[in-house]
């Protein structure tokens, strides 16, 4: 593949992440021929959790995008596993200025619905994300796109408001999918349970807390998989995930807790499969209300919380303790962001400052992670030293991200997948006000400095000038302790020794598409 120079920014950027990246990017395959595989089965993947939306300018979730990305919708490009941009549905781009970026689309491609994948199917799937009348939750990762111009049947070209140095990250993620444009007009918001893409498989049901079926593609555009069915569990225990990888039920269990890898690394059938993550795991509080609207208490907590303690004790040291919201493999992470020492007296201090001095009670929301489960209860005994009597109010996945996006915790325990490995993605979603509620922001978490700071860290193109915009909004961030990140994560899955080719993208996204059973 001749790959030249995207720009300054993105060559620089991204050799910080490993990548590689170009001004001008080909395939050198304007028409591709279905490669015919044989079916050999079915794969049955066992999680914790269902998907909350299969709709990718609507879902709130990783066990959402997990299931549609790369499987059910393509992207015009895509992160590989060195998480250098490929091409995908665009065979080749260019930046003919700081504000256009040209892509040559793919021929022969076409939705599950039978509608061709054109230049008019980009321009549809981005208007819709950012229609102003049915407003979607990812509109603001979209919004530096003035217009998608229609070149021709299979050139489109992004017209920008401002220069926006990430537009890969963004086109490569879940919810720069592709989508049919007549699926669009047919199902509008419920599209969620018609999910329509280009990709080689096509989805067949749902059954909500239960399970969701995909097929083989019969006449996708590329490779097709090596088998023609697979099934996505949702199995909330964490020991009957692993059984049954044991038993032959399931190929793969994901979100696999810490207290069972000495049980999978000794079994005969089983392998463990540690993937680097983007992820950040974090102690949220609910800044619109008491106790957690007086940064002094968030202080407080902040102080009262043994990181390593929880590292060690909960997650058998699988991950490392996290100051900053962006994980180390992150662009725009810095490691000269610092947390709060761990210091009772401070913490209770800071408290009596507030207006508490015998304490108080709060309730910490969360899903029903069996790790954070156990974190929970961590802090209800660290807390407990400055007197915070902390109830724990355990969740489904789904009730949970309900509760949160409207407002109803107190303070939370969660974590936030990086979907495209770029910066712009955690500080818009967490930080930025314009994101309260269902885009990612529960904190409810405002500051007019830190909005501006997002705002040129996306429009400014010389990398050590965007990382120090960064630097400076985390650093405000962490002192005013909307989040309080403790723990940058692994991705960690149970495979059966008989499957190949299973990996999980530091996004926290399963990837199938090159799986073979024996």
């Amino acid at each position: 593949m001749n790959r030249k120079i995207v720009s300054a920014f993105l060559i620089l950027t991204l050799a910080l992440a490993g990548c590689t990246s170009a001004k001008e990017v080909s395939d050198g395959n304007k028409e591709t021929t279905p490669t015919a595989q044989k079916n050999t089965g079915t794969l049955v993947v066992a999680r914790l959790s269902d998907a909350n939306n299969l709709d990718p300018h609507f879902s709130t979730q990783i066990n959402s995008m997990a299931v549609i990305q790369h499987k059910i919708y393509e992207g015009l490009v895509q992160l590989d596993k060195n998480s250098e941009y490929k091409p995908l549905l665009a065979t080749e781009w260019k930046q003919l200025n700081d504000l256009t970026w040209e892509f040559k689309l793919r021929k022969g491609a076409a939705f599950h619905d039978g509608t061709p994948f054109n230049a008019e199917a980009v321009r549809k799937t981005i208007a819709r994300v950012l229609d102003k009348k049915e407003p979607t939750p990812k509109a603001n990762l979209f919004s530096m796109i003035k217009e998608v111009k229609v070149v021709d049947e299979y050139t489109v070209q992004f017209l920008l408001e401002y220069p926006f140095a990430p537009l890969l990250s963004i086109l490569a993620s879940a919810e720069g999918s592709i989508l049919s444009p007549k699926a669009i007009e047919q199902y509008g918001k419920e599209l969620t349970k018609h999910p329509t893409g280009t990709g080689p498989f096509r989805f067949e049901s749902w059954t909500p807390g239960q399970e969701i079926v995909l097929v083989k593609n019969e006449s996708y555009w590329g490779d097709q998989p090596k088998f023609n069915k697979v099934i996505f569990k949702t199995v909330p225990e964490d020991t009957t995930r692993v059984a049954m990888i044991e038993t032959g039920e399931a190929q793969v269990a994901e979100q696999l807790p810490v207290t069972e890898i000495e049980r999978v690394k000794s079994s005969a059938t089983m392998s463990l499969g540690r993937f680097d993550a983007f992820a950040v795991d974090h102690i949220g509080f609910n800044t619109s209300k008491k106790p957690f609207d007086d940064a002094r208490v968030r202080q407080a907590v902040a102080y009262a919380i043994d990181k390593e303690a929880i590292i060690k004790g909960v997650y058998n040291n699988v991950g490392k303790v996290a100051n900053s919201s962006l994980g180390p493999k992150v662009i725009g992470y810095s490691p000269n962001i610092k947390g709060f020492a761990y210091d009772l007296n401070k913490a209770k201090q800071l408290l009596a400052e507030a207006g508490y001095p015998n304490g108080l009670k709060a309730t910490v929301y969360l899903n029903d992670n069996k790790a954070r489960i156990n974190v929970a209860e961590v802090l209800q005994s660290q807390l407990k030293g400055i007197g915070i009597d902390l109830q724990v109010k355990v969740m489904e996945f789904g009730a949970y991200i309900d509760a949160a996006s409207k407002a109803q915790t107190e303070m939370f325990i969660s974590g936030w997948g990086n979907a495209t490995g770029d910066a712009d993605y955690n500080q818009y979603n967490l930080f930025h006000s314009s994101s309260h509620g269902v885009p990612g922001n529960h904190s409810f978490y405002a500051n007019k400095e830190v909005d501006q700071l997002i705002e040129s860290g996306r429009k400014e193109a010389d990398p050590e000038k965007r990382k120090q915009i960064y630097e400076k909004a985390q650093a405000i961030e962490i002192n005013d302790v909307a989040l309080l990140p403790y723990r940058s994560s692994e991705n960690l899955a149970a495979i059966a020794k008989n499957v190949q080719g299973v990996w999980i993208s530091p996004s926290g996204y399963i990837e199938i598409n090159d799986v073979t059973m024996k």
